[in-house]
């Protein structure tokens, strides 16, 4: 069987280094690229079409979540593997994108090689740690929904008001939606539109006034 061909998007040089030495010395691999950058990992996988990435989330230009929904939106088929630091809630924004599995960066050799096979075979795959927290998270009681205040507005949109009216920047939304601050003006923009209000000003007072915002 070919090897499976993977592309690297870290900017962590030494985390690169240790990558490539455990993939060269496995024969069912082969790193194919490295990207620095969010947005080289986009150029490089329309490229080179790995079957795997090995996706940070935290790098220059855009983030690796915003990275993983770019690749995914022109080829499906790549198997995104997030390999982060972040033991917390990113891998729901990750999961959201597309990407089919979530390991943290102190995993052994061969949990991050089991987890490679995984995805390129297709298979959803989790560290422990994070498989806890998803079993968690789906095991908590259902709440029941509130209304929502806006309906002309998408869940999205619905979500980055929230956020607006709890006083918080578009570059603090973009960090904690891990969205890239260009979507998070577009989404303002048509909030300002579907709402027909001139300014962030008039949105936040709309959306106090919705209830929004006050648990912030």
């Amino acid at each position: 069987m070919a090897p499976i061909r993977i592309l690297i998007a870290d900017d962590h040089p030494v985390f690169r280094f240790g990558l490539r030495a455990l993939l060269g010395a496995d024969p069912d691999t082969l790193v194919v690229g490295e990207a620095t950058t969010g947005d080289e990992a986009v150029a490089l996988a329309v490229e080179l079409q790995p079957d795997v990435i090995l996706m940070d989330i935290n790098m220059p230009g855009i983030n690796g979540i915003e990275a993983t929904r770019q690749i995914l939106a022109v080829n499906p088929a790549i198997g995104i593997l997030v390999i982060t630091m972040f033991d917390n809630d990113s891998v729901f924004a990750a999961m959201r994108a597309g990407a089919r599995g979530y390991l943290l960066k102190g995993a052994e050799g061969e949990e991050t090689l089991r987890a490679i096979r995984a995805v390129a075979h297709g298979e959803a795959i989790f560290s422990p740690a994070i498989a806890d927290r998803l079993t968690n998270y789906f095991a908590a009681p259902a709440t029941t929904p509130r209304p929502v205040q806006f309906p002309e507005l998408t869940e999205r949109e619905q979500e980055i008001l929230t956020l607006l009216a709890q006083g918080l920047t578009n570059t603090t939304i973009a960090e904690r939606l891990f969205l890239s601050p260009k979507t998070v003006r577009n989404h303002v923009s048509n909030i300002f539109s579907k709402l027909q209000v001139a300014d962030r000003a008039q949105a936040i007072i709309r959306a106090r006034e919705a209830g929004l915002g006050r648990s912030g």
